[in-house]
Order: C-alpha cells, then structure tokens, then sequence
C-alpha cells in the first residue's frame, strides 16, 4: 500500500502522522511511504531522516493526496484540503466530527473511508490512540492553568502550591478518565489541594486506591459543580462521551459565582467543549474571558508540545496503521473490531452512532459496508 504523511496545516501544528522510525516499520513490511517535504521538522525530523528510513520525499500535498492509497494526518483535514481526498481513499486521522458538522459533510461528500484515532477502542472500552494525547492534554493543562493564574496574565496571583504558612490553590477537575487523573496527578504534584468529580462510583473507588492525598474525589452532579465552582481558583473539564459531542457541564450562571481571574481550561474544546462559555482558541491566540474568568480553550493542545506528542501518537496508532496497510480497510475491520469502531464515514454514509445522533443523519453500520 502506499502511505502519503501529511505536513500538518492547522494553527501551530507541529506534530506529524508517523515518526521516521514508523517509516522504517513500513518500508521493511513493503509498504511505499510518501512524506510531505517539512511535514516532520516541527517534532525535530528533518527530510533527510525520512530519506534514510526509507521515505519518499513530496513537495505538494497534492501530490501525496494524488498518489495515495491511505493518508495520515494528526490533526482532521482543513478546508483547504477537502477537495483533494478522493472515493475509496483512507484517511486515518483525528476527526473529532461530532463537534464540526461542516467538516462530517465535507467528508460525506468525499466519498472517503474516514477512520477517527479517537473511536478505536478496545474490549475494555479504553481509547488506545486517544490515550496518549489525552495523557499530554491532562497535564498540559494544569501548566497552562498555573500560568495563566499569574497577575500578569489577568490571573488571581495565585500559585497552586502555596508556601509554607499560605494555603494552596483549589483545582476542580470535572472528569476521572486519562485526562483527569493526568490533570490531578500535576495539580497534587505542585502541592495544589485537588477536587477530582466523577459520575462513576466505580471509578471514583479505583481512584481512590491510586491518587495522593491531597486528591478529594466526589460524585459529580450539577449541585456538587455548582457548589465546588465558587472556591475554585482552576477548573478543568476533562468529560469525554466516545467519539459523541462532550456534555455541558458548567453553565453561564455557574461561571458567575466564580472568583474573578479564576481559570478555566477546556480539554473537551475539541468535542465541542463542556462549558457553555467555551469557544475553540489557538496557540497563537489561547485565552479569552467571560464573566471576569480566563478562558483557555485550545483544540490541540498536545500540538505546543510535538516532540513528546509525536513520539507518544506513533507509538500507539503505528500498529493500526500496519495492520490496516497490510490488509485493507475492509479486511482489517472485519478481523480487528477495534479498527471497525474507527470507522466514522464510508463512502458517504455515517458510521458512528454519535456522530449521527450528532446532527440527526441515518446510521449505518460499518460492518453492513465490509465485503
């Protein structure tokens, strides 16, 4: 199969699909690898390693698009670019669609088999190409929060870990799944005394086993977030429903009661995001306010850090990525369950119940497409 890698074109992007030691991988199992000229200099691969691994290098992406059989992205394909995917061609990719109807209809129409990283899952409902940049994500987000708290960012002046003699700042983290428990693990570990909710009491049992002691876990519901809002110098939303729109947890009225400069990080911008206030930001352009609280809202977060994301994202979806080269989308998903969950639109039409529930379109299983 030949494998185009895409130069990420989406605001301060700098991951790239595939590592040139993922390259190597490839090439050795016969697979041809085209590899956008550039597409790796922002995690530190310059042409010349993909060269050496076995890559092609190609100037356009045209050109890649033109002459692929899959093509990989990070990030989901920008407008620019949805005229150049063609009927039958694999795109494997983070595509968040549940949240961008102009993107799931732009895709519709492409006639493409879209396989999303974040909707394979595995036997025990883990999110196995998610997972890592969700890990990033998690802590990024207390960083970015810990900064933003400073008066000089329109903060409170608040450091999270106190001093000696000076209580710790108050972070409320709404969601116990890989980006809560990485989000508190960083907040517990600048000293910070941290409320961890979660609508699963099973959950919240295993947390207890594992999180510090200055981790308070408590059974989320409105009342609980209403009422844990107004002492919170940092909230982070960390609620993920499998490839669905995130719920909104944290409404307007309860932005209100919350200390001014108080911070507020969305990682859940990227399925639509849970506060009502949120909007999607970009690294360049990260924060706003609403109601006299910082707003940070960027949809790609792990993209500031790439040289970690690119390592960590390859490790896992490299394995997927030769498993579906080496038999074909079809095949793949009819003896890998956990690729056909990646399906989200074959050849025009919907398959995946939350991207359809999304925006009211028939569902059709993928497994009613496979041959």
């Amino acid at each position: 199969m030949i494998i185009g890698i895409l130069k990420e074109i989406k605001t301060e992007e700098h991951r790239v699909a595939m590592t040139p030691a993922g390259v190597e991988m490839m090439t050795t199992r016969g697979h041809e690898i085209l590899v956008e000229a550039g597409a790796g200099a922002g995690s530190g691969f310059d042409d010349d390693l993909y060269r050496k691994a076995g890559a092609r290098i190609i100037d356009t992406p045209a050109d890649i698009f033109a002459r692929s059989d899959m093509v990989m992205h990070v990030k989901e394909p920008q407008p620019s670019e949805y005229g150049l995917l063609r009927k039958g061609q694999i795109l494997f990719t983070f595509l968040h669609l549940a949240a961008d109807q102009a993107l799931t209809d732009a895709l519709i129409k492409t006639g493409a088999v879209c396989i999303a990283y974040e909707t394979i899952q595995k036997k025990d409902g883990s999110l196995p190409l998610l997972t890592p940049m969700s890990e990033v994500a998690g802590r990024m987000a207390v960083q970015e929060a810990a900064k933003l708290l400073e008066m000089s960012k329109g903060g409170l002046g608040v450091l999270l870990g106190g001093v000696p003699g000076v209580e710790p700042g108050n972070v409320l983290i709404v969601g116990g799944g890989v980006v809560g428990i990485n989000a508190a693990k960083m907040a517990c570990g600048l000293g910070a005394r941290v409320i961890l909710l979660d609508a699963d009491l099973g959950r919240l049992r295993y947390l207890s086993d594992v999180m510090p002691k200055n981790c308070f876990l408590l059974m989320s519901n409105p009342a609980v977030i209403r009422e844990r809002i107004q002492t919170a110098d940092v909230v982070i939303g960390a609620v993920l429903l499998t490839g669905a729109r995130a719920p909104r947890l944290v409404t307007r009225e309860m932005l209100k009661t919350m200390k001014k400069g108080a911070v507020m990080v969305d990682v859940a911008i990227d399925q639509g995001g849970c506060f009502e206030t949120s909007r999607p930001t970009t690294h360049t352009d990260p924060v706003f306010v609403e109601e006299q609280v910082i707003h940070y809202c960027v949809a790609n977060m792990p993209g500031a850090v790439p040289r970690t994301s690119t390592l960590a994202l390859t490790n896992a979806t490299l394995p997927y990525a030769l498993e579906i080269a080496d038999k074909g989308w079809q095949r793949a998903m009819r003896e890998n369950p956990e690729i056909a969950l990646g399906a989200n639109i074959i050849d025009g039409k919907v398959t995946f119940p939350g991207v359809a529930q999304a925006f009211d379109y028939k569902y059709t299983p993928a497994a009613s497409l496979i041959n």
